[in-house]
């Protein structure tokens, strides 16, 4: 008899016949809605294997349900939305997509610095709104990355992606993290400060640590109030690190001068969320790892995972390490 896998989102058929050959598969029909609570819990109960996404909450009432699940398959490198604790209670591996996302990411994140620094989406919107009046010598004026100096905290591998990025802008680099790195920091030709360092001295402040209680808020009014007045913070992280009501402040009264930002607090972000009413931040919907090769990689990846768990080979898998 089949094991039993559950998906919370309509896969790429491609990704439903694989799952399929191996598996009795049921799955949520909506690519963009996330499954309804009810539904999941009432599906969990009786799965071997949980495939699911960063939209979907995973938490010690899903383990309650679940009578028989070996296994939760994210598709994401993160996985806060898990609950890991209650996961290994119950002796629940917990599968992620770590590397595969890592220079898609860091692309991003220096496209998103790039676009906040110049006033990419501001002049576009100013061109398409037929506001293009005369030129004039402070028009437009952005902010120069060309020798530049970037801080960067949390030097995991899309922190080091970034740095061979920023390198090609003859950037001076800094970097904060949990660990020091001295081999990276030869490596690389980067700089260990402690954070308060960095922020007094970036231009550009690149978040690129994964989210934990630890982190929540880690940059709040005290440590906006060190940066650079024509600084900008990028955050490609995670949304909690940042306490977007400090953030508003310090962009709205001249603190720092621009944000750019993939990920907030709650997601999808309020349309009343005050800061998407400024013209001084670069906001998107969390597409960090959205390159069609990337997404595919990472799916194909969450698979590979659940199919190692179910089939004896933890080994083989990608899972989070209690």
């Amino acid at each position: 008899m089949k094991q039993t896998v559950y998906v919370t989102k309509k896969l790429p058929e491609e990704l439903y016949r694989r799952l399929s050959s191996q598996f009795e598969v049921r799955m949520w029909g909506e690519e963009e809605t996330p499954v309804p609570r009810e539904i999941l819990l009432k599906e969990v109960a009786e799965v071997d294997g949980l495939y699911c996404f960063i939209t979907d909450t995973i938490d010690k009432e899903v383990f309650a349900q679940a009578k028989k699940l070996k296994v939760v398959s994210t598709c994401s490198v993160g996985y806060n939305h898990i609950d890991v604790q209650a996961a290994a209670e119950k002796g629940v591996k917990v599968g992620y997509t770590p590397g595969v996302l890592t220079e898609t990411t860091a692309d991003l994140t220096f496209a998103l610095l790039m676009a906040t620094a110049r006033r990419v989406v501001e002049a576009s919107n100013i061109l398409h709104n037929g506001k293009w009046g005369s030129w004039s010598l402070m028009q437009m004026t952005g902010q120069d990355i060309y020798g530049a100096t970037l801080g960067i905290i949390g030097l995991g591998r899309i922190g080091e992606a970034l740095v061979k990025r920023a390198k090609g802008f003859d950037m001076k680099v800094l970097y904060n993290s949990r660990t020091r790195k001295p081999e990276k920091e030869a490596e690389l030709g980067i700089e260990y400060v402690d954070l308060k360092g960095l922020l007094h001295q970036s231009d550009f402040v690149c978040l690129m640590l994964p989210y934990s209680a630890e982190v929540h808020h880690l940059i709040g009014r005290e440590e906006l109030a060190l940066m650079k007045k024509n600084a900008i913070l990028i955050n490609t992280a995670r949304g909690g690190i940042v306490d977007e009501d400090a953030l508003y402040e310090a962009l709205n009264n001249g603190i720092i001068w621009g944000a750019g930002l993939d990920v907030f607090e709650q997601e999808p972000v309020s349309l009343n969320n005050p800061l998407l009413t400024l013209p001084n931040v670069v906001a998107l919907p969390h597409i960090g790892s959205a390159s069609v090769q990337t997404r595919l990689g990472m799916a194909h990846m969450a698979a590979d995972n659940l199919i190692h768990v179910l089939n004896g080979n933890v080994g083989k898998a990608n899972v989070v390490r209690n």
